[in-house]
């Protein structure tokens, strides 16, 4: 747990909770708004402004349970963001140079302090390791910064944070064995044997029964408010465990955000609700918290405090500034690179108050140390966010000015994608919108979102479901921080009005939901769809998803040959990327070995890193092999093909009605691509057939061929059943 430091018991100007709590929120207000024309980062202008109004300030505010609460809330939150934010993808390829960077940054950092503390602080042995205890540990306090700039996936960040777990875990061993050591008065290793086993048995119990949980919930429970709560509340269980066996709370909170990042996507409504809370509320109050602890009068108390603080501010600094270049020069990194490690791990606060309050009030550490601590968090946070504000300014300068960045890759993120939501009902549009937001992806300024509702009636019920649902579409993306544009649309049909959206608006993609059937003669698409598709070229994608989109653990997409010679290639390859990297789970492409190489490619030249994987199929109809394979909590992915484009065989026919026959019970997306040209697609055979089946029966002949054609099919995938394994 953060301890706090004693604070004066002069009475405060201000003690109304209400008064109270309007103070902070100005400071949140203003401090930022002033101190941004001066350049400096606003996460100092907090703690800047905590010191004034603090009890070691103007003594405006008492430092009392509030900011005791918000303060452990908001470390905890901080920790927690980081490893929310984190990319799983990028912590799996950076998981080693992160354990050699913690080693590293825990190791110099406690040799060098503790042999300049008995040198230069003359301090015993034991003393002085319990003092670098709290050089090795940092905070990371200007993560905030890293996230406000969008960087939370560089290589570099993604480093520090993975080896900020490895120094507090640590710090907190030694801090652990020396205090055992004080009491006992002699070092116990069993002691120390026995809270890395309980760290173990924590780690593994978190990792196992956390997600179980997560999916259980997200599946039956869509409600926000609840969702949010329920991330809370898994936070801060995992936070008082670890604080139950003895380990920081920190801990816990970092263990809670990874095994939860899986199911809280980036760009999804539950993510944006999460940061707006936490960079509103509970950090800034922490960072306030932390101001009113910093006094700045200990400077006036003689030359031996100034001494004390120069020389533990030097040995924290060059300490952890030689681990990032011992980093930097094991991994060939860039100058930029180390500066962005050493800064962010510069600052020193948490461990830092909690190691020199249980020195001092055990009598191991005097007055000296205690006053030259907080003037060391003070220069620390300083050098920190001010450095890691200009380290993260230049390293977003040189990423979005990259010179091998490949034009294709530019070129299609930079194409303005306008995309068309046709929601029919409340129920429906939430699942549609997400999926849509989550496959755009970063688009241009010049892109737009749109949600439709087309009517063919005025009365007044059907008024009130087209702006119910428009209602619930704009909600569902405001909640995720993305802007749509609602469009309620009479006429004559829904096709119609669809077609004359797309050519009024520019409309590159369009999403829909798959109907249900409501009679034994309705076809799997539906003859609304079936128009649609023979009417349009754009790209079209047909979703059905029985459980929200971010508890899908896989996704499984049947290519058909040629597919890499359809005009929208690039394009849909680019949106399932968008959505794998955002949900953050594997994609497995099932496809032929030209398509898989064009795949590739795309997804190279876009710098998507998603966990992609490939699997060879040689006829079409293999992917109704797949159906044993995908499980209940996978999307499967279908491309098809229209009558007039490349990649079409006759074999797609039967498509809808394998679709009906093997997959009806799985999550699914059809994704027709795009296709130039101003001649509209010819129907097909199956497609004329759900179009006209009420009128026309179908004849004896197209019967017999369809069930001879279903047999062969039966026969081969029989013969082919161990070719394709998931």
């Amino acid at each position: 747990m953060l301890l706090s430091l004693a604070i004066p018991s002069v009475h405060p100007l201000i003690t109304s909770p209400v008064a109270i709590f309007l103070v902070v929120l100005l400071i949140m207000l203003c401090a930022p708004l002033v101190l941004n024309r001066l350049k400096i980062p606003h996460v100092i202008g907090l703690i800047l402004a905590g010191i004034m109004v603090g009890p070691h300030g103007f003594n405006l505010l008492a430092r009392d349970m509030s900011f005791e609460v918000f303060g452990q809330v908001g470390i905890l939150y901080l920790m927690f963001l980081a490893g929310l934010e984190i990319d799983m993808y990028h912590l799996k390829r950076n998981i080693g140079r992160g354990a050699v960077f913690g080693l590293y940054t825990f190791f110099i950092p406690l040799i060098l302090s503790a042999a300049g503390a008995y040198l230069f602080l003359d301090l015993d042995l034991l003393t002085s390791t319990l003092l670098a205890s709290m050089f090795a540990a940092h905070t990371l306090l200007a993560y905030p910064i890293i996230s406000r700039l969008g960087l939370s996936k560089n290589p570099a960040v993604i480093i520090a944070i993975a080896g900020t777990i490895f120094t507090v875990l640590g710090s907190l061993t030694v801090l652990a064995g020396v205090v055992g050591a004080c009491h006992n008065g002699e070092f116990s290793i069993l002691g120390t044997l026995k809270l890395l086993g309980m760290l173990i048995a924590y780690c593994a119990l978190t990792v196992y029964i956390f997600p179980r949980i997560a999916r259980w919930f997200f599946k039956r429970h869509s409600d926000g408010v609840m969702q949010f709560i329920f991330v809370l509340a898994v936070v801060f269980i995992a936070a008082q465990s670890a604080v139950a066996i003895g380990i920081e709370g920190v801990f816990g909170a970092f263990i809670a955000g990874l095994v939860l990042n899986r199911y809280v996507p980036a760009r999804s409504p539950l993510m944006s609700r999460i940061e707006f809370v936490g960079n509103a509320i509970f950090i800034p109050y922490f960072l306030i918290g932390v101001g009113m602890l910093i006094d700045i009068s200990v400077l006036l108390k003689g030359w031996t405090t100034i001494y004390v603080a120069i020389v533990m501010s030097t040995m924290a600094m060059g300490s952890k500034w030689l681990a990032a270049y011992v980093t930097q020069r094991t991994y060939k990194l860039s100058s930029l690179d180390r500066s962005v490690l050493y800064q962010l791990t510069n600052a020193h606060t948490a461990v830092a108050l909690a190691v020199v309050m249980i020195g001092f009030n055990m009598h191991i550490f005097g007055e000296e140390i205690l006053n030259g601590t907080i003037i060391m968090i003070l220069v620390t946070c300083t050098v920190s966010t001010i450095g890691t504000s200009r380290a993260a300014t230049q390293l977003k300068v040189l990423e979005m000015s990259d010179s091998n960045m490949e034009k294709a890759a530019r070129s299609e993120r930079n194409k303005p994608v306008n995309t068309l939501i046709a929601v029919g009902s409340p129920l429906t549009a939430p699942e549609l919108v997400n999926l849509a937001v989550l496959m755009r992806g970063t688009v241009s300024k010049r892109s737009n979102l749109y949600a439709l509702h087309v009517r063919n009636d005025n009365s007044a019920s059907s008024r009130a479901v087209s702006r119910n649902s428009l209602d619930v579409a704009e909600q569902t993306a405001a909640s995720a921080d993305v802007k749509i544009n609602p469009l309620e649309r009479y006429d004559m049909n829904f096709v119609t009005g669809v077609i004359n959206t797309i050519e009024e608006r520019d409309v590159t993609d369009v999403v829909i939901g798959l109907h249900r059937r409501n009679a034994l003669i309705d076809s799997f698409f539906g003859d609304k769809l079936n128009r649609l598709l023979r009417t349009t070229n754009k790209m079209v994608v047909i979703s059905r998803c029985f459980i929200p989109v971010n508890t899908i653990t896989r996704i499984v997409v049947a290519v058909p040959d040629k597919a890499e010679y359809e005009t929208g290639f690039v394009r849909w390859v680019s949106s399932l990327g968008n959505l794998a990297r955002e949900i953050g789970c594997r994609i497995i492409f099932c496809c032929h070995p030209t398509t898989k190489q064009a795949i590739q490619v795309v997804l190279s030249h876009g710098k998507y890193d998603i966990r992609s994987e490939y699997r060879l199929i040689e006829a079409w109809d293999d992917f109704i092999l797949l159906s044993n394979k995908i499980s209940s909590d996978d999307l499967f992915v279908v491309i098809n093909a229209r009558r007039t484009s490349v990649s079409f065989t006759s074999e797609l026919d039967t498509l809808p009605q394998f679709l009906q026959r093997y997959f009806s019970n799985n999550n699914l997306l059809v994704i027709y691509p795009e296709q130039f040209g101003d001649e509209s697609p010819v129907p097909t055979m199956a497609e004329t057939l759900s179009a006209d089946v009420s009128a026309t029966p179908s004849p004896l002949w197209l019967n017999m061929t369809k069930r001879f054609r279903t047999l062969i099919f039966d026969r081969e995938r029989s013969s082919r059943r161990h070719k394709i394994d998931l």
